[in-house]
């Protein structure tokens, strides 16, 4: 047997020629730790010649791909693409105490109940707990079969000496390890190589593997990168914990589309779907309130309609705040800055708060004129109307450009009660009950939340207007 020794880093998973007291990839000091595993002589060559590609004209003669197992939670369905495709493997990461576990022991009862074959692996929990959280969550009488182990090698094992299972979840990856190396359990080295045998496993017997992940303070999922790389799909669960929704997003997604989101509501027995999402993120809106607008969004395929708001006060110091929850504060900024220069409104040298109400974060251009509607009523105090939606990209020269899948965010808006669609200026979609009310640029938004009487004066460059 020959060794191979390699130093990697315990914190970003980067792997050095030597050992140094600093990575130069993460910065971190005192992480790079030497490891070191056996290989055997010879095995390169012993798989020499074993395979051969095969073109697709080949593949088409051989047998169909099996179909996508259902777990019969629509919504986690949704965000896999229809299903969970056999032989892949799905990591799902997230804050702790959000839902993992409670999500994925759902689907695996939901599917069992089916009359699939599924096992669930707990390296946290002692089978009792388990047991536990199964009853209050009344699914205890689901033929889920249970286990609760560390080591890969007992995991491997154990699903050999049986039937492969149809669905396999590991809870979580962080706490399997390895016997082969010396690391701590949760260390890079130990991730790496229990993500590798599991999704070996899980491509050679057909089953489908589900992993949870811990995720670090920055919210990225806990080890290296690479562990990423190995499975066929990532999915963060998202949530607030003042809120009581969750949301499950794909961030890659091999078998089916990305920025998909499934939406859970925690309740005393578990998550439940929500069949409407948008009811639920407007919920009880005030026609009064100014500083609210409604933005039609999109969220993969499915149109999500969500309320923002915003609240423009004087500022108390020499430096205005700026106060985001829900979007991204450099875009924020970039729709003030288009306000005061080309809509003339004077409203950068104010404390600036913004809110997507429920606790969603939305990161689509088109919520640009939603907000910009939002920070005109709360500058004004003119409230905007409240069976109204917005959606549109705000350039740098202060024209709204169109946004894609207009029809699909209109239909959504038109089915939940609404009327009144302000839409980028040029837009020829017509919805049933739906009035458009096109806004060419920023001075016309001004205009239609109460800024001005009449159109203002455009400002082309500083000093001279139009």
């Amino acid at each position: 047997m020959a060794r191979s020794a390699t130093f990697a880093c315990q914190a970003c998973g980067a792997v050095q020629a030597k050992w140094s007291g600093k990575c130069d990839a993460c910065g971190g000091w005192n992480t790079i730790v030497e490891e070191a595993r056996a290989v055997p002589a010879g095995a390169l060559a012993q798989k020499r010649g074993r395979g051969r590609p095969f073109s697709l004209d080949d593949l088409k003669t051989q047998e169909a791909a099996p179909p996508r197992r259902a777990t019969g939670i629509a919504e986690f369905d949704r965000v896999c693409g229809g299903g969970l495709v056999p032989g892949s493997a799905l990591l799902i990461g997230g804050d702790p105490g959000v839902g993992k576990s409670t999500l994925i022991l759902q689907a695996l009862s939901s599917f069992a109940k089916s009359g699939g074959r599924a096992v669930y692996i707990s390296g946290e929990e002692a089978m009792a707990q388990v047991q536990l959280r199964a009853a209050r969550l009344e699914v205890s009488e689901a033929p889920v079969a249970l286990g609760s182990a560390n080591c890969i090698e007992d995991i491997l094992a154990t699903l050999e000496a049986g039937p492969p299972p149809d669905v396999l979840a590991i809870d979580s990856i962080q706490t399997i390890w390895t016997s082969a190396l010396e690391a701590a359990p949760g260390t890079v080295a130990q991730v790496r190589t229990a993500s590798f045998d599991l999704v070996r496993y899980a491509k050679a017997s057909g089953a489908t593997l589900l992993l949870a992940g811990h995720v670090t303070k920055d919210g990225q999922i806990a080890g290296p990168k690479v562990v990423e790389h190995l499975v066929d799909a990532v999915l963060y669960f998202e949530g607030e914990r003042g809120h009581h929704f969750r949301v499950l997003r794909a961030v890659k997604n091999r078998f089916g589309p990305t920025d998909e989101i499934g939406v859970f509501e925690m309740t005393g027995r578990g998550l439940a779907e929500v069949g409407n999402p948008s009811a639920l993120f407007l919920g009880d809106r005030l026609a009064s309130a100014p500083g609210a607008a409604v933005f039609a969004g999109l969220e993969g395929t499915r149109p999500l309609l969500v309320e923002v708001q915003a609240l423009v006060a004087p500022a108390s110091y020499g430096t205005p705040r700026r106060a985001v929850v829900g979007w991204d504060g450099g875009r924020l900024a970039m729709i003030l800055a288009v306000l005061d220069a080309r809509a003339g409104l004077g409203i950068g040298g104010s404390d600036i708060y913004l809110n997507v109400a429920g606790g969603l974060r939305i990161g689509e251009p088109a919520a640009d004129l939603a907000a910009a509607a939002a920070l005109v009523s709360s500058l004004t105090g003119h409230a905007l109307p409240k069976d109204c939606v917005f959606f549109g990209e705000i350039s740098l020269s202060g024209d709204v450009r169109p946004a894609p899948q207009a029809e699909l965010r209109l239909k959504e808006a038109a089915k939940l009660g609404f009327r009144l669609a302000a839409v980028p200026a040029g837009m020829k979609t017509a919805i049933s009950g739906l009035e458009l009310r096109p806004v060419r640029d920023v001075a016309d938004l001004a205009a239609f939340a109460g800024a001005a009487q009449e159109r203002p004066r455009r400002i082309v460059r500083p000093g001279v207007v139009e």
